[in-house]
């Protein structure tokens, strides 16, 4: 199968999606060049200024923006340029998208996807943020957090045809990584989990980037003979609970990785439901690894805050024990 970047696959489902749907556009900063990644270039040239706006630099006209073009039948993809800057915009997504299908009685929806790139990039802490947990409590977001080059683009289709708002969070440091995807049509459905490699011993449970540290740790940690399993959530809202009850149920050991600082961060809510719904299975209380409760600093001190393969690892041995 052909091996394609995670930025290229991105970018060829926002090109099959406007080549399909008339109605998709795109709004942001900068991204009739190609934006501060690359992401959309060369689609202003095929689509048009008309389908690929480049806007002001405010978030709260780029939400705004999308959300009356949603209300008026398009399917808007709006593009932050980085997730840090997407808190100027809460008010239009919390207040006004997430509601809008509920306060409506069914009769509208916002099916406008608001593209993130997250995590962090050696810019520090103004660009350099996990902030998928600041969504996790507004019903009405479907949050989507992709791993590898064949999930990011199964899963931007998905999000761009779904009929409510959905935060797509792209991992910086992911951009150019290679991974097989595969020619012609596909999406992935929202709020189904992938096993990226099944285990026995310990369910290790990570998002986002982490999930190439957490296979890392894995096949480290297979020459000290233990086996772990790695679950890949890809979305957290709607979250897969079955695929992660099922593999807890079956290692009865949960770490659970992700970049964002441990304090207040998805793990949290994904080890809640573990402890109500399979704390019988448990050999041992479930540990999260995650970055410390400190802004994102700049490298080369980013290299220390950071969650890695050796912090997983180190959490897979203490479950052991």
């Amino acid at each position: 199968m052909r091996q394609i970047t995670y930025r290229s696959a991105i970018q060829e489902a926002l090109r099959e999606e406007m080549a399909r749907d008339p109605n998709v556009i795109l709004l942001g900063e900068d991204i009739g060049p190609g934006g501060v990644y690359g992401v959309t270039e060369g689609l202003q040239e095929k689509f048009g200024e008309e389908r690929v706006i480049d806007m002001p630099i405010a978030e709260t006209a780029i939400v705004g923006g999308a959300i009356g073009a949603a209300l008026n039948g398009l399917r808007p993809v709006a593009e932050i340029m980085h997730s840090d800057f997407i808190l100027v915009a809460m008010d239009g997504i919390c207040n006004v998208a997430a509601k809008l299908r509920f306060a409506s009685g069914g009769k509208a929806s916002a099916p406008i996807t608001i593209r993130a790139p997250s995590g962090a990039s050696g810019a520090g802490l103004h660009h350099g943020q996990s902030l998928e947990a600041c969504f996790l409590n507004v019903p009405g977001l479907k949050l989507v957090i992709p791993s590898t080059p064949y999930d990011a683009k199964g899963l931007l289709k998905a999000s761009i045809r779904d009929n409510d708002p959905v935060i797509f969070f792209e991992h910086k440091y992911s951009y150019d990584v290679q991974g097989e995807v595969p020619e012609g049509e596909f999406t992935i459905p929202l709020g189904r989990a992938d096993v990226k490699r099944p285990g026995k011993d310990v369910t290790l449970i990570a998002l986002g980037g982490m999930v190439r540290q957490a296979l890392e740790a894995a096949a480290d940690l297979a020459a000290e003979g233990i086996d772990c399993e790695v679950v890949d959530p890809r979305t957290i809202l709607p979250l897969d609970q079955k695929t992660i009850l099922d593999s807890a149920a079956k290692t009865r050991r949960v770490v659970i990785v992700h970049e964002a600082p441990k304090t207040g961060g998805i793990g949290g809510e994904i080890a809640a439901v573990i402890a109500e719904k399979a704390f019988g299975d448990l050999k041992a209380p479930v540990m999260r690894v995650g970055a410390p409760f400190t802004p994102v600093p700049r490298r080369p001190y980013e290299e220390i805050y950071l969650p890695d393969k050796i912090k997983i690892a180190h959490a897979v041995r203490r479950v052991m024990a």
